[in-house]
């Protein structure tokens, strides 16, 4: 076993079969194991051991395709190279896998296998000496004679010659040169070329030349071919000593036995450098031509000035490279002509929405004072309302309308201010924010920016985003807005931001403050028909491949649904509607049968495989088939049968809805029970209530249970606000509830089409409460007849559309006295006669 004495390598060693690289005698090469044998391998001899002769493995090339690769032992390789394991790293991703660092030693043939099983274990022979890799060369040793010594100083002088091609400046050049002098002139060929880029075959061929002048001649060849080609690369690039370093790749790892690896690349383009010379000039020009302000300029150039100095590897190079990319992209001085031909803006706009007519009124003075002023700094609006009443929508015809590009930004959930303002350059991974990207996207310094949910933003440790739109929307401040990523100014003024938002009460004062709001109320049951024939019905046939040949919806039809299957205040829910229409009947279309018909007839139908007859009409019968009974019904007269309720109104972000409050009366000791998860205004609400009319039982005739004149006495009150589970506060349902009271103590039933809102105070006068259309038009939807209000919301009825104020009769009342005279059938006694009911003729 021992070849030349010296040390030797355990006899038996354990194998680990590789598909991926040739380990040579004194490189350092990484492999990663994933077969179940080299997992065995790693995890019961490589780790489990505690000596260094447990570190010490054979590698032997596995020469079977990985892909073919079974669960039998391969035909091993004769030749393998034996290391010792400097490094040992396990992994669960994407798949357990160990990756391990060895150094080889010296190489050895296989004599015979030991096992098989659970890794290859092998009886071995070194073929040469461990000490010609670990040993620095000494001085006095006779060189070979013969041809060997030819060759081996021949490999000498070439590898000299390519370090000499190389900049010694660099650190691990100049190590590679004192590991070329150290290392004996016998392990040249294995460490070299485990070093220049060649082929596994090649250092295959390496690995199995066991006598040393077969390995130079293996070896020689591949080092000669590697001057060559850096001298073909020197000679058309005219490479000086300045740009050596980008032509080597050099690595020198930290760990023993280990060689410099050096990679010099053939394929380089010798264009690159040409290039990236023209490449600049060309992002230079494109500086100057971007028509930017003079202070971006000069960032901009100042930039382009460092960026000419840095070298393409340092990695500042990409993040200033991409800054000036960004820079020019940005339409500085770059914007669309406004289309400013008012007729046929508002044609447009009635073609887009129905209703609406505030918004369009507000986009159309827009346009007639930019006919008459060029500058006009853009408006920064707010549309407020309920979901489903097309704020978004609007936005994006109104760009279309101005002839301007369009943009939208989803605020929902945002809640780093670098959203808005992007990151400071000195992050990694940092970009700039929304409002600069969008611009980036649109290419103009002039688009419609709909800045969506504003009232949704979050605030977080990363900042409050709401604080930092503060200089977006403000028009005092937005023609110099600093996003953290540019750092210099960009001019926002003729960019028309549009904000969206379902409530105001979730809007920061000082924001809400710089928005124009617009208020987008719900839809009547009228405009609601009017739009699901002009928009949402051709929409869902179109989307469904029907035709208005195949399937009608009568206006008839479309009012049932509305009543009976839908209570919004968008229209949402109402399209959804009609696609269950429309897939419905696109089955019986498919199938062949009418919708209309029923089961009977449907199933002679089927029996005849008669087409249906189109159009499909949609009737009452068919609705119900398709959509189910209906979900919601005019209760209001149902519910009012006994004495203790009434029903308010109340004011949501998803629109106004009708509100019931029931009470009831048992004997007790004179306390008041409040139920429906009510806030603390509406429970001061109620004893506000209960206090005027104890106050005022005389009066009004108001006794208990044994007809005692104080309300209270010997008597517990329930008052209740149905649905329990919904959240209710706020002091418009004070009318309401001393109405419901009223009723309870008198024993009398309140009318059961009256509805009423208002705030009430100790001295039981009525006053004003905000939502005024919203809650009128759930009235409205829900069947009432009559409304009361406090006197000093008459001036909001002018905003309700003319139809709804036809339908409904409505009393303004200054005090209690006048709502409790308004709520009963013949007044109430004890209210003074002279007291007038102002109603409001049906002309408003």
């Amino acid at each position: 076993m021992d070849s030349g004495g010296g040390i030797q390598i355990p006899s038996r060693l354990p194998l680990l079969l590789t598909h991926e690289g040739v380990l040579l005698p004194g490189s350092t090469v990484r492999f990663s194991v994933d077969s179940p044998r080299n997992m065995h391998l790693v995890s019961q001899r490589l780790l489990k051991g505690t000596s260094l002769k447990s570190t010490i493995i054979g590698v032997i090339p596995n020469t079977r395709d990985p892909e073919n690769d079974t669960d039998d032992l391969p035909t091993l390789h004769k030749i393998g190279t034996a290391g010792i394991a400097v490094q040992v790293v396990g992994s669960n991703w994407p798949k357990p896998h160990y990756t391990l660092l060895i150094t080889g030693l010296c190489r050895f043939s296989v004599s015979g296998l030991l096992k098989e099983r659970p890794f290859v274990l092998a009886e071995v022979q070194q073929l040469d000496k461990l000490e010609q890799y670990t040993t620095p060369a000494t001085e006095g040793v006779p060189a070979e004679e013969g041809e060997l010594g030819e060759l081996s100083h021949k490999f000498y002088q070439a590898a000299v010659q390519l370090l000499g091609m190389l900049d010694m400046s660099v650190p691990v050049v100049a190590k590679f040169r004192r590991l070329l002098d150290s290392l004996p002139r016998e392990a040249l060929p294995d460490v070299l070329a485990s070093m220049i880029r060649t082929s596994n075959k090649e250092k295959l061929q390496v690995l199995d030349a066991v006598t040393l002048e077969e390995r130079f001649k293996k070896a020689l060849p591949m080092l000669t071919r590697q001057i060559e080609g850096l001298k073909l690369i020197k000679k058309t690039r005219k490479i000086g000593p300045d740009n050596e370093k980008r032509v080597t790749n050099i690595c020198i790892s930290p760990f023993p036995f280990n060689n410099v690896c050096i990679d010099i690349p053939f394929n380089l383009d010798e264009e690159d450098e040409d290039e990236d010379g023209d490449d600049t000039a060309a992002l230079e020009r494109k500086v100057h031509g971007a028509k930017m302000s003079e202070a971006a300029l000069r960032v901009c150039l100042k930039e382009l000035k460092r960026l000419k100095k840095m070298p393409q590897s340092m990695p500042e190079y990409a993040l200033t490279r991409n800054y000036l990319d960004l820079m020019v992209e940005l339409p500085w001085s770059k914007s669309t002509k406004d289309c400013l031909d008012i007729r046929a803006a508002r044609t447009l706009l009635d073609n887009d929405h129905y209703a609406m007519d505030k918004l369009k009124r507000r986009v159309l003075e827009y346009l007639a004072v930019r006919q008459l002023k060029t500058s006009l700094k853009g408006p920064i609006l707010c549309f407020v309302g309920p979901p489903g009443v097309g704020k978004t929508s609007v936005g994006r015809s109104i760009a279309r309308t101005l002839g301007r590009e369009f943009h939208r930004i989803a605020l929902g959930g945002v809640c780093d201010q670098s959203d808005i303002r992007g990151h400071r350059r000195t992050y990694v991974g940092s970009m700039p924010g929304r409002i600069i990207n969008g611009l980036k996207t649109v290419a103009v310094n002039n688009p419609v920016f709909l800045l969506d949910e504003v009232d949704k933003l979050g605030k977080s440790l990363q900042g409050d985003p709401a604080a930092a739109l503060l200089e977006v929307l403000d028009p005092e401040q937005n023609h110099s807005f600093t996003d953290h990523y540019l750092n210099v100014a960009f001019d926002l003024s003729q960019v028309l931001f549009i904000a969206t938002a379902n409530t105001t009460a979730t809007i920061p004062p000082a924001l809400l403050d710089r928005m124009e709001v617009l208020q987008v109320p719900g839809y009547t049951q009228e405009e609601k028909v009017e739009i699901a024939h002009r928009h949402l019905i051709p929409n869902q046939l179109e989307q469904h491949g029907l035709t208005p040949q195949q399937l009608h919806i009568p206006q008839d039809t479309t009012q049932h649904i509305i009543s009976s299957y839908t209570r919004e205040a968008g229209v949402r829910s109402l399209e959804r509607k009609f696609g269950a229409i429309c897939r419905a009947v696109a089955v019986k279309v498919a199938e062949g049968h009418r919708v209309t018909k029923t089961e009977a007839s449907i199933r002679d139908e089927l029996d005849k495989a008669v087409p249906p007859e189109l159009p499909i009409v949609i009737d009452h019968v068919a609705l119900k088939d398709i959509l189910g009974p209906p979900l919601f019904e005019m209760e209001v007269s149902e519910r009012l049968t006994l004495p203790g309720v009434a029903v308010g109104l109340a004011w949501t972000p998803l629109g106004g809805e009708i509100l019931f409050v029931e009470a009831s009366r048992m004997e007790g000791e004179g306390q008041l029970t409040l139920t429906g998860q009510l806030g603390d205004v509406m429970k001061e609400s109620a004893h506000l209530a209960i206090s005027w009319l104890r106050a005022n039982a005389k009066t009004y005739q108001l006794t208990n249970m044994v007809g005692g004149p104080d309300p209270l006495e010997a008597t517990d009150i329930h008052l209740h606000f149905p649905a329990g589970a919904v959240t209710k506060d706020g002091p418009s349902a004070g009318v309401t509830i001393v109405t419901c009271l009223a009723s309870l103590f008198s024993g009398r039933l309140v009318r059961s089409d009256v509805a009423m809102t208002g705030e009430i105070t100790l001295r039981g006068l009525v006053l004003p409460v905000g939502g005024i259309k919203d809650k009128v038009l759930a009235a409205h939807r829900a069947g009432v007849k009559s409304v009361i209000l406090p006197k000093r919301n008459e001036k909001d009825l002018e905003e309700l559309p003319a139809n709804v104020r036809a339908d409904l009769d409505f009393v303004t009342a200054a005090n209690l006295d006048q709502v409790l005279n308004a709520a009963f059938d013949g007044g109430f006694p004890g209210t003074a006669s002279t007291h007038t009911h102002p109603q409001l003729s049906s002309k408003l």
